[in-house]
Order: structure tokens, then sequence, then C-alpha cells
């Protein structure tokens, strides 16, 4: 079923935060002795786990069959519980320990908690694949806990280390790895979450954390086609906008935008392509993923530098490849028109991967886009830095 995408006039900002931070393997093999097998994390210092034995907990079961499913049916809209779920608090200091597994199930909130009354939250989303040797593959996990530190310290909220991060997720991808589609069947998507659990109405930050991490199998989102509309219509408000939190994961940022996300569904698109908030003129990014645009062979996508547009690990990932490949990348202001000029039009996000825009409709134009050369290079190559 073809999707589309909506052109939106929301815009989206990017934390100035910035981390010297080193980027290391981009892909990690997971495979069960790589940790204990059934195992919950305990924090021996504020930068490192160690996997103990469950042995206390009489619900925790090992399970290692694959699920009798319909992997290509799967879908973000009605998500699958998988068997387990990762959660950790945070201390007084702020520092977060004794984090564990447990059954997949409702979790507590005080009705008063910060996340409830002032939506303090991030979330961050990233993908476990499976190979033919039933090995499991994580892409780029370390940036997605740099990235949910960004976002955390942007809502003065204490976070996971990058390495508790990391930890907690291959744990959690382990216990839950019969719920990882077989190869080219999808992917097992991964859901850490921040919230602010603690009680208060004054506003300010909450007094506790809970780092949550639940994951869920999906489909291969990556052969949908991207129809998009550009939406110039206001009545939404302009809620992102530079200095503002639209590139970090805020929980709030998403309910934002429902609308006009929403709406544009409901005329048979499948997103919303947000433009600034100033000019009303230069794309930002969709509601789900960055956009990219090649013009003469020469690859552009929305710049980071106006604060904007949320730093796509995926992105970053195809600007790495492209440049390795000898293509020259701008990361600049890029027009609305330009769209309609582009010899090609591809968005990039955790869901999508690299996804074919088929379309763009803009103040009732729309045109096609049909030239798949460099997303077909590109996607090949980006797939195989996960194998």
């Amino acid at each position: 079923m073809a999707s589309s995408l909506a052109v939106f006039t929301l815009p989206h900002y990017l934390c100035s935060a910035t981390s010297n931070y080193n980027k290391q393997q981009q892909l990690l093999r997971l495979s069960p002795s790589s940790l204990c097998p059934a195992a919950l994390l305990t924090a021996s210092s504020a930068t490192s786990l160690r996997a103990v034995s469950p042995s206390h907990d009489a619900s925790y079961v090992q399970t290692s069959e694959l699920t009798d499913t319909t992997w290509d049916n799967l879908g973000f809209d009605k998500p699958m519980s998988a068997d387990y779920m990762f959660i950790m608090k945070s201390s007084e200091d702020g520092s977060f320990s004794d984090g564990g597994l447990q059954r997949f199930g409702k979790i507590e909130l005080n009705p008063a908690a910060c996340v409830l009354n002032y939506g303090q939250g991030i979330i961050e989303e990233l993908k476990a694949y499976k190979k033919p040797d039933n090995s499991i593959l994580l892409f780029r996990p370390e940036e997605h806990g740099l990235r949910m530190r960004v976002g955390a310290e942007r809502l003065l909220m204490p976070s996971p280390t990058v390495e508790q991060f990391v930890e907690a997720v291959k744990v959690t991808v382990l216990e839950n790895r019969r719920w990882v589609p077989p190869p080219n069947k999808g992917f097992l998507h991964i859901r850490p979450l921040l919230i602010g659990s603690g009680p208060v109405l004054s506003l300010t930050p909450a007094p506790e954390f809970i780092f949550l991490i639940l994951v869920t199998p999906m489909g291969d989102y990556s052969r949908v086609k991207c129809l998009i509309y550009v939406q110039t219509n206001l009545c939404f408000g302009v809620v992102f906008f530079r200095g503002g939190a639209g590139s970090v994961k805020a929980i709030g940022n998403y309910a934002a935008i429902l609308k006009a996300h929403v709406e544009a569904k409901a005329n048979g698109f499948s997103d919303v392509l947000f433009l600034d908030s100033v000019h009303q003129r230069y794309v930002e990014e969709t509601s789900t993923a960055n956009i990219f645009l090649v013009k003469d062979k020469i690859i552009s996508t929305p710049t980071l530098e106006e604060g904007t547009v949320l730093p796509g690990v995926t992105r970053k990932c195809v600007i790495e490849i492209a440049r390795s490949q000898g293509y020259q990348v701008e990361e600049r202001l890029v027009s609305v028109e330009e769209l309609f000029e582009a010899d090609e039009v591809f968005c990039t996000g955790n869901a999508v991967h690299l996804s074919r825009v088929g379309s763009i409709t803009y103040l009732g134009k729309r045109c096609l886009t049909v030239n798949l050369n460099l997303l077909s290079c590109l996607s090949n190559c980006t797939r195989s830095c996960q194998i």
C-alpha cells in the first residue's frame, strides 16, 4: 500500500547542546552468550552495569522459541506486547541504578507525576535485526543513548549513561529475542522512555525519574512508498521554533502535531512535512523522518544549525556513507520549491529506514518522483552495514 507525506508548516527545533562523544562501532552484534541469558541489571558504578541472575524472580522464564506470527502485518497502530520490559529508577542524587527486567505490563504513576502534568519526558527508538545465522544486530545504539542524554539535558532530567543505555538495550533485546522477526521480514522496535515520574504540581523538574525500555516486533516499513502533502494552514499554531524543544524527542512534541498528522492521513497521505515557522518556506522534516533531495548528483538535506531539525541517526549514517561513496552532500536551508525540481526525494528514519517519496503535494500542486538510483545505492550500503 502506498504511503504519503504531507508538508506542514510547523517546524522542529534542535537542542543547541553539543557533545565530544566519539562514535564507536555503528553496529553491535548480539548473541545469547554475550550476556547472562536471563539477566537483571544492577549498577556497579555510575557508568557500568553488570548482569546478575534473576533466580529470585519466580515469574522469570527463559524462552527462545519463535512465535507463530505473520510478521508482515505488524505495525505501530497495534503494537504487540513482548515478554519483558526493562525498568530503572533514579536515586536522590540523579544517578540510575538497580535496573532490571520484569514481565511486560502496566506501570504505576502518581497522578501528580510531572510527566502527566507537564510532559517532562523523552523517547528514543532504535531497531534490532536478525541475520540468517540467528545473530541479532543493533544499529548505532550508542548514538541513540547519547541523543537521549542531550534531550534529557534540555528538559532538566538526569539520564542513564550511554553505557547503561546500551547495556539495558542489549539485555532487553536478548530476553525478547524470540520476537525479533526473521531476516527481511521486519525488525524489533526498541522504545526507550525517560519520564519524570515523581509527583510535583509546581513548574519544577520531577524529584524522581524512570528509565524504561519496551520492545515490539514490526514489519518491513522500508518497502512503503511515501506520498507527501505540504500543509500551509497555520491554524494548528506554531509550536516548534528556534530556541524551543522540537529537535529533541520530547513526548509533548508529538502530541502537538497529532492534528496535522491525522488530518493528512485522512486525506490519503502517510505523513506531514513541516516547514519553518518564520518564512513558511524552508523544509525541515516530517513527523517521523528526515528528508533528502537529489539534484544534479548533489544530495541536500535541511541543516541542523537552525536548531529546528531532529538529528536523526539514520540521517547521519546516510550522510557519512554518501560522502564516503564520493557524493557531494550539502546540509543547508532547503526551500519547498526545490522538492518539485529535484531528481529524487527520499526520507530516512528508524521505521522507514530509507524510503522513496512517491509524490509531493503543496498548495494544490502535486508532483511525482520516480528516480530511485541514489536511494537504491544508499539503501544497499546502509543495509550492508547491518549484516
